[in-house]
């Protein structure tokens, strides 16, 4: 994906959000528990930044880790 097209998707998702977003925020953008926000960033699947003691995520992460591609087969 082109710089381009990133500010391009930037301007149209999530628009009603602040650049830098809260895990409650997440919550909402992603309609997932607060539990699978800490999850999503300890895992780094988000990358998020810890202000003493709260993550603090660049609303360009959510973007990014809402268009990954993800295996999403369970394997037995």
């Amino acid at each position: 994906m082109t710089k381009a097209e990133l500010a391009e998707l930037y301007k149209v998702m999530f628009p009603d959000y602040p650049d830098i977003v809260t895990v409650p925020q997440i919550q909402s953008m992603l309609g997932i528990s607060r539990h699978a926000v800490y999850d999503l960033i300890t895992d780094g699947w988000i990358p998020a930044l810890k202000i003493g003691n709260a993550y603090r995520v660049p609303k360009i992460n959510v973007i990014n880790y809402t268009l990954a591609p993800r295996n999403t087969k369970k394997q037995a």
